[in-house]
């Protein structure tokens, strides 16, 4: 596993959760939750374009970042095994400890 994860970052817009993975995508909600799962499903949306697809739907616009596609190679083969990309996406939870 790689040390690379992409930020995250949380707003308030509107009353609503935005969350941020930078260099892919935002989702929002009305809890950071709610934020949190349509960001992991969109997510698995992106793993399943680059299982389907590979590196060549990542580099429409311009070259792909090595440490971009080597996140979304693990996460492909965790989603893969069937395992839940949540730790990986936001690190372990406080709460399963």
């Amino acid at each position: 596993m790689s040390e690379f994860a992409p930020a995250l970052w949380v707003d308030e817009i509107g009353g609503r959760v935005r969350l941020s993975m930078a260099g892919f995508f935002s989702a929002e909600g009305s809890t950071l939750q709610d934020a949190a799962d349509e960001l992991v499903w969109k997510t698995l949306v992106a793993v399943a374009a680059f299982r389907s697809r590979g590196i060549g739907g990542l580099g429409a616009v311009r070259r792909p970042d090595l440490d971009v596609v080597g996140f979304l190679c693990e996460l492909e083969r965790i989603e893969a095994a069937g395992g839940d990309i949540r730790e990986r996406l936001f690190g372990p939870s406080a709460i399963a400890a």
